[in-house]
């Protein structure tokens, strides 16, 4: 009987150990799948809240999301650095209402997970689409986003051929 018992011990084991080295490799792959979607959505959101802060006049807010070495794009100057975008930034943000508005409509993730881009249009106070923005989002520690490039493309208001 006991020849037995330990077969079946033995065979339980070797099923019990398999399954061991099968899961975490499935959780993985799931988890994967699941983490782009779930840095996108950080992104999106952390887009979301870079353009609330526009919304509600919060400039000590918009230079929060700005990594130290950020590049913006204005007009054909490029502005270098954290403080030199804040300081361009600052008249933007003076007057009760905002200059303009922007919002993502699309965010892409690499699969290293540590940059992403954001695109969206850029809308004057009455709602018109006046531009489009490119940003470019490194994840600086988990779950923490910062505009690393910045550039803001005019929309034609040329008749199509």
């Amino acid at each position: 009987m006991s020849k037995i018992l330990s077969r079946v011990f033995f065979a339980s084991s070797l099923a019990f150990a398999a399954l061991l080295a099968y899961t975490p490799m499935a959780a993985v792959a799931a988890d994967a799948a699941v983490s782009m979607t779930d840095l996108a959505s950080q992104v999106m959101q952390t887009e979301r809240a870079f353009a609330k802060t526009m919304e509600v006049r919060d400039h000590q807010a918009f230079s929060q999301f700005l990594s130290e070495e950020t590049i913006f794009f204005s007009g054909k100057k490029a502005l270098h650095g954290k403080q030199e975008v804040a300081n361009a930034w600052k008249r933007f943000y003076e007057g009760a209402t905002a200059p303009f508005s922007w919002a993502p409509e699309t965010v892409e993730v690499l699969n290293s997970g540590q940059l992403a881009l954001s695109t969206g249009p850029v809308k004057d106070p009455q709602g018109k689409i006046v531009a489009t923005f490119t940003s470019i989002w490194r994840q600086e520690s988990p779950g923490v986003w910062r505009i690393i490039f910045d550039k803001g493309n005019d929309v034609c208001d040329c008749a199509k051929p």
